[in-house]
């Protein structure tokens, strides 16, 4: 595993934890919030899940 690749991964991770944030927030909080107010909150507050998982995946990944 090289500095590319994890590279990569993150960049893939951000791009999928902002898509599926953005639709998980219209598909929960679409109908009260707004689809505009609650994508952009499901964008901001969806990578914080997903970045962190991979990470961690990638630092076990690492060790083993």
């Amino acid at each position: 595993m090289n500095s590319t690749l994890v590279i990569i991964a993150l960049l893939a991770a951000l791009a999928g934890s902002v898509i599926g944030g953005i639709i998980g927030g219209i598909l929960v909080g679409g109908k009260h919030l707004g689809p505009q107010l609650s994508a952009m909150m499901g964008s901001f507050y969806g990578p914080v899940a997903g970045l962190t998982g991979v990470a961690i995946g990638l630092a076990v990944l690492w060790f083993i």
